[in-house]
């Protein structure tokens, strides 16, 4: 015995029985951090954990001790999880495997899945996920045993047919050559709430549910020429209940012999005899059981499993008739941002009202799944073309647009869709929802909340993505991320008021890359939280010396992922960077999105006030493109809005973007909050916003970003343009 069991053991012995709690559980996993903290969790939870930190040893504790549940790892040294996990299928353990893995590529995902993975956990993982997903697997487990338990019963009431005639909990019956009742015991009362005496003479179909009138009929000709040869039938029928329920009963009939069938010399025979076993809960139970199985218990829609099924199927019947199906993979904008900000919990609830809006949305034919997080998958069979998809596409994408009320939330999201056609895209649903993955992808790199038909021609954009991945990593790890800055200038007087830093990166294959390109791969990467403290970091010494130097009173602003501030050491991390670099927190400003307004959780709300009391200033970036309201704004310690550019590009020619930015400024205003100007690159932008009262811009009209002693603006405003090197 593992010296953890003994462990656990000795911990169960302190506890009252009804303080233990069931399941045995094995962690593997060869990160001994990590997987010692799984192993606390569960045990703060009264599970029996066990630990393995490498493959072998897992493989000899699961075959030398029995457990409920295995939490694996699938990259391991010399023995891998997709390795335990084979030799767990071919050797028939019971328990059942949840993957924890940082791999998350569809080939992994699927691999594990065809091995017997029971379900599939993305680190890093959510403590209520990781719970969630043990106790529904444990209860899975629980069922099944219930399952057998309640086959074991039946078999043993089979062998003691003659004495359960007088004390059976089965109903036990003879009816006459007309299929009459002549007898039933007194197990009829308990399970159908009828007397005896009332069934007597009555016809046996009576009491079956009509949509198993027919085959009861069936069944009951049958019995009357039953032989030696075959002795009994058996079948399983719905009966009705005095009371107006109903009960799955298992009915066995055979034909009663001569001699028994005459009644003390009466014309009434007896005919039949039969038993009828009440198996309703063995009924609920398979099909709970096999409900969970096939079906995504948060949503109730289908899962993976299901859904391969039914692709399967519709695409042999396509194949035959010559059709089209589409395989439309649906991945939900802004989810993330939602979820971590508003609470797991409410990101549960979101996904059912999404999925309750997506079933409005499609025909009965076909077929809905979650295939995971904020991903659903959707067969569209017998369609006609790529369009015919898209105006499906277009239908949902039109009905989760509408916001949804969540627990007192107004909440907005989109979804990015990508669809693939059989037999263009595929033959088979591996290489569809590959296929549909990639063209999802297509829409996320060009703006979200959109659909696209794969072609074979993006295929090498999704592989461009994954080898920027790569390189990014290697980019932070080797400092090639650069900084460059763009001038905020003050439109009363002209001067500079100060620079916004901007990450920038040159690819050595691709050269300068759009930051609209590789800021969404770091965000998804989790690259972000690194690259945003080394900017900060370095932004401040380089504008430090700069005020040293020739501008005293230069302000910086700064852009921060919602990662960053989700970091439990957002504050400590921040006056850490200010401390070591001698900035004045008065003269730093961090630009943050409408996305993190939608946080009206203590803990984010507490953390900005907290940093906003050192004197550090907070901007919302792109003000007006997003759901913020001024509820949010009245809570959070907000003290600039920076107009998005996609209103001052349009001001000289669109009297509608006029007015939105003439409303966010007199907003502004009356909540006494500054306001910057995105995108200024006319004078005409210029002379409007200077007029409305706008005291800060920024924008080609004064230059590009770059680097900071490269850096040049127009100086004064009012006097013919002449470029000032900041150095």
């Amino acid at each position: 015995m593992s010296t953890a069991s003994r462990e656990q053991q000795e911990l169960n012995k302190k506890l009252k029985p009804d303080q233990q709690q069931a399941g045995r559980i094995l962690v593997v996993d060869d990160d001994r951090r990590l997987a010692d903290s799984i192993q606390g969790l569960l045990r703060l939870n009264r599970y029996h954990v066990d630990v393995a930190y490498e493959g072998n040893s897992a493989v000899r504790l699961l075959q030398n001790d029995e457990y409920d549940v295995v939490l694996l790892d699938l990259v391991m040294p010399e023995v891998d999880g997709h390795e335990v996990l084979r030799i767990m299928q071919e050797t028939g353990m019971q328990t059942l495997p949840i993957v924890i893995s940082g791999e998350t590529s569809f080939n992994d995902v699927s691999k594990a899945l065809r091995r017997g993975a029971h379900d599939y956990l993305k680190k890093p993982y959510a403590s209520e996920e990781l719970m969630t997903t043990v106790n529904n697997a444990l209860r899975k487990k629980r069922l099944e045993h219930s399952h057998d338990r309640i086959q074991q019963r039946l078999s043993v009431s089979e062998k003691l047919h003659r004495f359960l005639v007088d004390h059976s909990p089965d109903i036990i019956f003879i009816l006459d050559e007309n299929g009459r009742f002549s007898f039933v015991n007194d197990q009829v009362e308990s399970l159908l709430h009828y007397q005896r005496g009332e069934l007597i003479g009555e016809y046996f179909l009576s009491l079956v549910e009509p949509e198993d009138q027919e085959k009861a009929r069936y069944f009951l000709d049958s019995a009357h020429k039953l032989d030696d040869i075959q002795p009994c039938i058996n079948l399983d029928l719905i009966a009705r209940q005095a009371r107006g329920s109903r009960r799955h009963f298992e009915v066995s009939l055979s034909r009663v012999g001569q001699e028994a069938g005459l009644q003390n010399g009466m014309q009434h025979r007896f005919d039949i005899y039969g038993t009828a076993r009440d198996i309703t809960e063995q009924v609920e139970a398979e099909a709970f059981i096999s409900f969970q199985a096939y079906h995504d218990i948060l949503t109730r829609l289908p899962n993976r499993s299901l859904f391969r099924d039914r692709v399967n199927m519709a695409i042999n019947r396509a194949q035959r008739q010559k059709q089209k199906l589409a395989i439309l993979f649906i991945d939900l904008d802004r989810f993330k941002v939602i979820n971590d900000s508003l609470g797991h919990t409410l990101g549960d609830r979101l996904l059912q009202a999404v999925s309750r809006r997506l079933k409005s949305s499609i025909r009965k034919v076909d077929t809905l799944s979650r295939f995971g997080g904020d991903e659903f998958t959707l067969l569209l069979p017998d369609i006609e073309d790529g369009e015919a998809a898209l105006h499906v596409a277009d239908k949902i994408l039109d009905t989760i647009k509408e916001p949804f009320q969540v627990t007192g939330h107004e909440i907005y999201i989109g979804a990015s869709i990508g669809i693939a056609l059989y037999p263009d895209a595929g033959e088979n649903l591996e290489t569809l929802i590959k296929h549909a993955d990639i063209a999802m992808y297509r829409v996320k790199n060009t703006g979200k909340n959109g659909a696209f038909v794969f072609n074979a021609e993006i295929s090498g954009d999704i592989s461009r993505r994954h080898a920027l991945e790569q390189d990014l990593r290697k980019a932070v790890q080797n400092g090639e991320i650069s900084i460059h800055y763009q001038p905020l200038v003050d439109t009363r007087d002209g001067q500079l008021h100060g620079v916004e830093a901007l990450i920038r990166w040159e690819h050595p294959e691709f050269g300068q890359l759009s930051p609209a390109e590789f800021i969404p791969i770091a965000e998804d990467s989790r690259l972000i939280v690194d690259i945003d403290r080394e900017t900060l970091r370095q932004a401040c010494e380089h504008v430090v010396e700069l005020r040293k130097n020739t501008h005293p009173d230069l302000k910086l602003s700064v852009n921060l992922s919602p990662l960053v501030v989700e970091q439990s050491d957002f504050i400590e991390h921040i006056a850490q960077t200010l401390r070591s670099t001698g900035f004045p927190p008065h003269c730093l400003e961090l630009e943050i999105t409408e996305g993190i307004l939608l946080n009206d959780h203590m803990d984010t709300v507490e953390k900005l006030v907290a940093l906003t009391g050192t004197g550090v200033s907070l901007a919302i970036d792109d003000f007006g493109t997003g759901f913020s309201s001024l509820s949010y704004l009245q809570k959070f310690p907000v003290d600039t809005l920076k107009i998005d550019r996609s209103f001052v590009h349009r001001l000289h020619s669109n009297n509608e973007d006029a007015c939105i930015v003439n409303a966010i400024v007199s907003m502004a205003r009356g909540l006494k909050i500054n306001i910057v100007a995105e995108g200024v690159e006319h004078e005409s932008q210029l002379d409007y916003l200077r007029a409305l009262g706008c005291n800060i811009v920024q924008g080609y009209y004064f230059g590009p970003a770059a680097p900071l002693d490269e850096l040049a603006v127009s100086y004064p405003l009012d006097r013919p343009a002449k470029k000032a090197i900041l150095s």
